[in-house]
């Protein structure tokens, strides 16, 4: 199996566990992503929070596991999302591709969509 894939079966064993344990109704599609959509924003909040972006505060010494912790937390919600949306391992891989190739497409002037042409 691969890293990604793993990812999704220990993601998917974690949501059910916790739906279970936690006695959570099984809401639909559109409300899980909504509540995960949430979720994930309030871990980037967390990460922002690591990075000192407050330029109106003193800087503090930015603590990169903390940075790399909060990362894995948005990874947990973002791969909650995709088995929500029935995505599995690779379809994220396949389409992380086709939209990793298109978006150097567009800064290369490749690509059909307009907005990304390079000013010389």
């Amino acid at each position: 199996m691969d890293k990604l894939e793993e990812i999704f079966e220990m993601q998917a064993a974690l949501n059910d566990d916790i739906v279970r344990t936690r006695n959570l109704p099984e809401y639909d599609m559109q409300t899980w992503i909504q509540k995960l959509t949430l979720a994930t924003i309030s871990e980037l909040s967390e990460l922002i929070d690591e990075v000192n972006f407050k330029w109106w505060k003193n800087e503090k010494e930015v603590n990169v596991d903390n940075v790399r912790d909060e990362i894995v937390d948005i990874v947990h919600f973002v791969v909650s999302m995709a088995l929500r949306s029935g995505m599995s391992a690779q379809e994220l891989y396949d389409r992380y591709m086709a939209k990793n190739k298109e978006n150097f497409d567009r800064q290369h002037g490749r690509s059909a969509k307009p907005g990304y042409t390079l000013e010389k």
